[in-house]
């Protein structure tokens, strides 16, 4: 058995245009400035107590100075990570604190 199918010759197709403006986008924006912010105000604060207690000799323990010495360049390099983070989520989708 051969079953033909037809077509018609001229198909109105609409114009389509999508539609990008999902409303949960912009609580995950907010969301994620909460984030950076909290993680880049965590970062100074390990980074100030990491000066301090290099600076100071008299201010921390020498259990706080050795922790100091090994991971202040990690701690550069965290504060350089998420500065670079969240000046590239600011020009790309607009850092908002959400007030």
């Amino acid at each position: 058995m051969r079953v033909t199918l037809s077509t018609p010759a001229d198909v109105d197709v609409p114009d389509i245009e999508p539609d990008f403006s999902a409303p949960f986008f912009q609580g995950f924006q907010v969301v994620a400035s909460y984030i950076l912010a909290g993680a880049m105000i965590v970062v100074l604060i390990m980074l100030i107590i990491a000066g301090a207690a290099l600076a100071f000799r008299g201010l921390a323990s020498d259990r706080v100075r050795t922790w100091a010495g090994e991971n202040i360049l990690w701690i550069f390099i965290a504060a350089a990570v998420l500065g670079a983070a969240s000046g590239l989520f600011q020009w790309f989708v607009n850092f908002d604190f959400g007030f």
